[in-house]
């Protein structure tokens, strides 16, 4: 049966020429559904799709209190909706009050908003978990009809999302009736989202709108070659100037915000003409940040250059043309980004491709047919981290006493925690209540207490402030405010710890696109002070760098295949065909391994395509090997498609190095006592909570919590091996920052089919990683000469004329 709008809805739509979509007439339809997940392209209207239902029931203002909550991954775009929902609300004359709620509201308008909640509370998921912390939670949340989950892909893929939903089980127990709606414009498995977003077991309906028209996307053509090696495409910046100066307003994104800033500073240095141009990303000073929002919404900057800081579904004006630079590394997050541009319904979006590398021309043309197809990347989540349970355990227990069997019982409708056991739970609560025991003895970890009547409750009341004090999942990486120095300094933004500590008075680095010179560190501040140099003498503090998704890689190797690439420029072309006709292409079922002599040195070549991570973690891995083998290793480099290891005896067979025990008895060894794992049980104990980052007086510094961290890690270790937080340790790198499960998977996908292929030089394909950062010893003015002259000689060593 058709629902129709009210009235006043219809009155809108018709004064503006609109009528209403498809999908918002079937969300509207389907509004009593316990969870529905709207998978539509950007700009197709996602939003309104949601609150359609929630604005017709409360435009009669017969519902009081809180009716909607809407959760966002960021809190820039909770803003944005609130501005975005208040136009409407306020042209039909709706008696509706709604308001955000994040970490920059002030403490008096969220001790207000307790009291006497608006209709609609737009939030971050940090925020709602510190709400259920509250002893009158039930009364704020008792009438809440609906929750709003906005790209809900984002928030599926971390501890963000966990933690959401351990939050939506509470709420769900206050609000029995309540609603989930998960809006999102790309999810490669609407069936494994639902999953994690529904109520366990309630089943999920799932909406598809109308896609919309192709995206218009290609490689940007340019008229020199990209470099052999390196992620900065410099040689594309007067290619990128001219797109600029030909649309009205252009994205620019990066993977990092390292190379974001060295873009945008080049950039800057080509733009003779002036155009306004501005750089957006999370290191940035929120003034600075602020400062380019609001020139982006008033149409008044022709270029942004930015990072995954504008990923996510705000409309930041006219943009009509999205260039990305770098192979994007995973599909999903370039369909995103290229939704940033023409940002209407049945309107296609424009972008444009740069790699940074000969090979990323490669990656970049897997990556266009991939979303010509439709094909998107992503990965299963797993099993719910026992990290972010502890920290719901503690959160439980602020809001007031609680049963263990009703808080197991709530846990395990959340999704990702379906099939948690009950000596897990168990184990959960026993360590948020001792510390668990090699712990138990220190006062400082007794923070819950089994009552005579069987519930559990704080030990302290007062240790409420310091568990609410450090709700979340996200781990900043340790940084230090970076401002001008003298008298009332303007901070710029922050800078990595580790980055400040390698400074030196007079050096010079880029922020926020401008060179300064470090002073000197005062009270955890980096103070600098501006420079007119035109390059720095050290580059820029570090950033996230991203691994190449599984499906993509897939791809590459597919393409391999192939006879010939019509679709790639005929460089790269001939690079392919002579590495075919000296060596062989790798193959997705096979593993190839080329050795070769180079420099006086062995040379072995791994081809895994397992991503950056898994290819470091298996450099690291062999070259122990190796080192057993009497085989010398000196020193590797990775990418995200190779290893590359050299040492002083060459490799005879490599068979044995890739046995699947010996490589999972050598990361266990190697992984015990690395930095690798103390880096990933500090990160789990914050989040479990044995460690506080944020205290009542002041907040740690980094060096302060990695102290602490590694005195517990060392202790456990020692003692009590087999402690919950060891356990959660392992499970987080071995799927975290050493992806040992790509590892795996290769070695299940090849089995014995190991290709060793023996030559007397170096090959093509191998050429470009004795060009990465760190084997090419060369710095300076001349730096870009010296490498263009090292890839030359390289390139002709493998037999390629460039």
């Amino acid at each position: 049966m058709e629902h129709p709008l009210p009235p006043v809805f219809q009155e809108w739509f018709d004064a503006r020429g609109w009528s209403i979509h498809p999908h918002q007439q079937a969300m509207l339809e389907r509004a009593a559904a316990p969870a529905l997940l709207l998978v539509a392209p950007t700009g197709g209207g996602k939003t309104l799709a949601g609150f359609l239902p929630t604005l017709a029931e409360l435009s009669d203002g017969g519902h009081e209190g809180l009716h909607t909550l809407y959760v966002s991954p960021l809190k820039a775009l909770a803003a944005d909706i609130k501005r975005n929902l208040s136009t409407p609300v306020s042209e039909m004359g709706l008696p509706i009050r709604i308001e955000d709620r994040t970490g920059d509201t002030s403490a008096t308008r969220k001790k207000r908003q307790r009291a006497d909640p608006p209709h609609i509370l737009l939030t971050t998921p940090e925020s709602l978990a510190l709400l259920t912390s509250y002893e009158d939670a039930p009364r704020m949340f008792a009438g809440l009809s609906r929750v709003v989950l906005d790209e809900i892909h984002a928030l599926a893929e971390s501890k963000r999302g966990d933690q959401l939903m351990l939050s939506l089980a509470r709420l769900s127990q206050i609000a029995p009736g309540l609603r989930r709606v998960g809006l999102s414009a790309t999810v490669d498995d609407p069936q494994a989202i639902g999953r994690l977003m529904a109520r366990h077991p309630d089943p999920v309906e799932i909406l598809h709108a109308d896609p919309g028209p192709a995206p218009d996307i290609a490689m940007l053509h340019t008229e020199a070659p990209p470099p052999w090696a390196g992620g900065g495409a410099r040689y594309a910046i007067q290619a990128v100037l001219e797109e600029v100066r030909r649309h009205r307003t252009t994205l620019i994104f990066h993977n990092t915000r390292a190379q974001a800033e060295i873009f945008f500073h080049h950039l800057w240095l080509a733009n003779e003409e002036g155009l306004p141009i501005g750089i957006h990303h999370g290191s940035l000073s929120r003034e600075q940040r602020e400062r380019v929002e609001a020139a982006m919404v008033a149409g008044e900057l022709r270029a942004i250059v930015c990072t995954g800081s504008l990923d996510l579904g705000i409309d930041w004006g006219d943009v009509d043309l999205v260039i990305q630079v770098g192979a994007p590394k995973n599909v999903k997050r370039l369909v995103q980004r290229i939704g940033r541009a023409n940002h209407r319904y049945n309107a296609p979006s424009k972008a444009m491709l740069v790699p940074a590398n000969r090979f990323e021309i490669v990656e970049c043309q897997a990556a266009l047919d991939a979303v010509r197809e439709h094909d998107l990347d992503g990965a299963p989540r797993g099993r719910g981290p026992r990290d972010v349970l502890c920290q719901h355990i503690l959160i439980a227990a602020c809001a007031g006493p609680f049963s263990a069997d009703a808080l197991y019982d709530e846990m395990t409708t959340a999704g990702a925690y379906a099939d948690l056991s009950r000596s897990e739970f168990d184990a959960c609560l026993e360590f948020c209540a001792t510390g668990g025991y090699a712990l138990r003895a220190y006062d400082r970890w007794q923070r819950l207490q089994h009552r005579p009547d069987g519930l559990w409750q704080l030990r302290d009341p007062r240790s409420t402030q310091r568990i609410r004090m450090n709700i979340g999942t996200i781990q900043d990486t340790d940084t230090l405010k970076v401002r001008l120095r003298g008298r009332g300094g303007r901070p710029l933004g922050e800078v990595e710890e580790a980055f400040a500590a390698s400074l030196t008075p007079g050096d010079t680095f880029l922020i926020g696109g401008r060179i300064v010179r470090y002073e000197g560190l005062r009270e955890m501040t980096v103070e600098v002070s501006q420079n007119a140099a035109q390059k720095p003498k050290v580059a820029v503090f570090g950033g996230t760098k991203f691994a190449s998704s599984m499906r993509l890689m897939d791809r590459i190797l597919a393409m391999f295949r192939q006879g010939d690439w019509p679709d790639l420029p005929e460089h790269t072309r001939e690079w392919l065909h002579l590495q075919r006709d000296v060596s062989r292409l790798p193959e997705r079922d096979r593993l190839l391994v080329e050795s070769f002599p180079h420099d006086g040195k062995a040379h072995s070549c791994i081809y895994g395509f397992a991503g950056r991570n898994a290819q470091q973690t298996l450099g690291l891995l062999l070259t122990r090997r190796m080192e057993d083998q009497g085989l010398q290793p000196l020193g590797f480099v990775a990418t995200d498609y190779a290893t590359l290891i050299w040492g002083l005896e060459p490799l005879q067979d490599p068979a044995p190095l890739f046995a699947r025990d010996t490589l999972l008895d050598g990361l266990e060894t190697w992984l015990a006592g690395n930095a690798v794992m103390k880096r990933t049980f500090r990160a789990s104990a914050t989040i479990a909570g044995l460690i506080e980052r944020n205290t009542p007086s002041a907040r740690k510094s980094g060096r302060q919590a990695t102290f602490s961290s590694d005195i517990l890690y060392d202790t456990l270790l020692k003692y009590d091996p087999d402690h919950l937080l060891m356990q959660i340790t392992r499970e987080e790198a071995m799927r975290g920052l050493v992806d040992f499960g790509r590892i795996e998977e290769m070695i299940d996908r090849v089995g014995d089919r190991i290709d060793h292929v023996r030559l007397d030089r170096i090959t093509p394909l191998a050429a470009p990683l004795l060009l990465e950062v760190g084997k090419v010893p060369v710095a300076g003015a001349g730096q870009e000469r010296l490498v263009a002259e090292e890839a030359a000689r390289l390139m002709k060593e493998a037999g390629l004329e460039i």
